[in-house]
């Protein structure tokens, strides 16, 4: 399977660090995504919305969103699982999944693609809004750090796909503009060594 990648952005590295969990070799293409590849006509019939990542599939055909490349991946290969056994267990983790989409790596995407130097030019940038979100991004990091207290993981006591869409939130949050958790967040930084420390995570 070929995933059509760009190595700085969020999403796709979703899907490569969740592939490296599953033990899934997955060929990579990156897509040039601020020279306009992915608008070009060729780009648009593989993913109408124009964005990455997209997963060519063994048939031709092409699948686009993260998580549900993530969640064809986890059919495939349904070990280690990633998204829940019991009904039960896949709730929780979809509600703290979409929290860390929603609440942490959305908020942290508006700071970016509003403030940061790479976008002058590509986008239509309102640094007010992004530099409002700042705060509000710092103060879900000391929320996760309460919400981490006593467990060792976003969703319970396993790594799943909640942890992967958290981590890829602080760490482009730190890379592109400069939102680090504090030293003073103790369960934060012990939850974010752990997950960094996987292998995966390099991915």
């Amino acid at each position: 399977m070929k995933l059509y990648n760009h190595p700085m952005a969020p999403n796709p590295r979703r899907v490569r660090i969740f592939a490296v969990e599953k033990g899934i070799e997955l060929e990579l293409e990156n897509v040039d995504l601020l020279g306009g590849q992915s608008h070009t006509p060729e780009f648009l019939a593989k993913n109408p919305s124009g964005g990455v990542p997209v997963l060519q599939l063994e048939d031709g055909t092409y699948l686009s969103e993260s998580v549900a490349i993530c969640r064809y991946l986890e059919g495939v290969r349904p070990e280690p699982n990633l998204f829940g056994r019991s009904l039960r267990e896949q709730v929780e983790i979809e509600m703290w999944n979409r929290r860390m989409e929603l609440e942490l790596l959305m908020r942290t995407g508006s700071v970016v693609v509003n403030t940061h130097e790479m976008f002058r030019g590509f986008l239509t940038q309102f640094p007010e809004y992004g530099n409002a979100q700042r705060p509000v991004v710092q103060q879900r990091l000391e929320r996760m750090d309460r919400e981490l207290e006593g467990r060792q993981f976003i969703a319970g006591d396993r790594f799943t796909i909640a942890d992967i869409t958290a981590l890829v939130a602080i760490d482009i949050g730190a890379m592109l503009a400069g939102i680090k958790p504090g030293p003073e967040l103790k369960n934060l930084a012990r939850w974010h060594h752990t997950v960094s420390s996987r292998p995966s995570a390099s991915a």
